[in-house]
């Protein structure tokens, strides 16, 4: 079977339909269904965008037919912890809806979605199945996941998922507990919280001072997430995730250790979340990102995959905001 690797969709569910019209996937029978492939999901279908809930929709029915499969992404996870109780603070959320640290940054980042879902029956049905999605998949020759394969977070949370790869309630309650140094550790130890980060968002380390930027929120960072998928990226001027001209202008200094992820490449890897720009081509022989911003006016795309042990920037398919 021949399966399209469909990016971060963030609430746009007309770029969505029509990507999948441009795929050749047809509305039947309640879902877009194609004769003889099957769609691919990286995660990140809500926040942002103008139609939240019909962007989950789809994919939802498309999963719910068999068309489909799907990952959980950050935003997903993100989701589930702002609605579940803190069991250990009454009153409060597994994620915070107003903090010291962050003030209002958690509810702006999920306003798009609240408006659409909060205080209505459908805001807990959509948790529930968000609760369905693994945060993996491993398929007979390819792998799916939100941001990184990293193969020693995925081994120390194997024993905290179901055997479908999917969270529990209590995974979550762990998985939203911040060590007390992680902020600031150069070297943080391997919790739930820690490897949820990684596979999730990627790998971030604290930039050398005195070095900053800004995200495409325009918050302040001295962290950065690291190129893991390169395997020559050993310090900061060429591992960080970075436009150029920032990335260029720090220190040749080794990142820390646990940023060298040993991702294997022992089948292709597909993940969302990077906020790519630009022509769409592989990370590496063997990795894809997905992720083309379409909630920043960039492009929905796919990777129409068909077996091929290394990609081609040929086989990327898109739609423009």
């Amino acid at each position: 079977m021949g399966y399209d690797i469909i990016g971060d969709i963030h609430g746009h569910a007309d770029a969505l339909e029509a990507l999948l019209f441009a795929l050749g996937y047809r509305q039947t029978r309640g879902a877009w269904r194609h004769p003889s492939r099957q769609a691919l999901f990286v995660g990140d279908f809500i926040d942002r965008g103008p139609q939240q809930v019909q962007a989950v929709n789809v994919v939802r029915r498309m999963v719910d037919a068999g068309s489909a499969l799907a990952v959980m992404g950050n935003h997903e996870f993100n989701a589930i912890a702002w609605f579940l109780p803190d069991p250990d603070c009454p009153g409060e959320f597994l994620r915070k809806h107003h903090s010291p640290r962050y003030g209002d940054k958690n509810r702006r980042q999920h306003e798009a979605f609240l408006a659409a879902v909060e205080g209505t029956p459908l805001h807990a049905e959509l948790i529930t199945w968000f609760l369905s999605l693994p945060v993996f998949l491993d398929l007979p020759g390819l792998r799916v996941i939100h941001a990184c394969w990293h193969p020693q977070a995925l081994e120390f949370l194997r024993p905290y998922l179901t055997p479908d790869n999917r969270l529990t309630p209590q995974t979550m309650i762990l998985a939203t507990r911040e060590p007390d140094d992680e902020a600031q550790s150069d070297a943080p130890h391997m919790s739930v919280f820690t490897a949820m980060e990684w596979i999730l968002k990627g790998v971030e380390v604290p930039l050398p001072a005195p070095h900053v930027f800004r995200d495409a929120d325009g918050h302040e960072r001295n962290r950065v997430r690291i190129r893991w998928w390169d395997t020559a990226a050993s310090d900061f001027r060429r591992a960080a995730l970075l436009p150029d001209r920032l990335r260029l202008a720090l220190p040749d200094i080794p990142v820390p250790r646990h940023a060298l992820v040993a991702h294997d490449a022992e089948k292709p890897l597909f993940v969302g979340h990077y906020w790519l720009t630009g022509t769409p081509q592989p990370l590496s022989q063997r990795v894809a990102c997905v992720d083309y911003s379409i909630a920043k006016g960039g492009k929905l795309v796919a990777y129409r995959w068909d077996g091929e042990p290394t990609l081609d920037a040929g086989k990327f398919f898109w739609v423009s905001a």
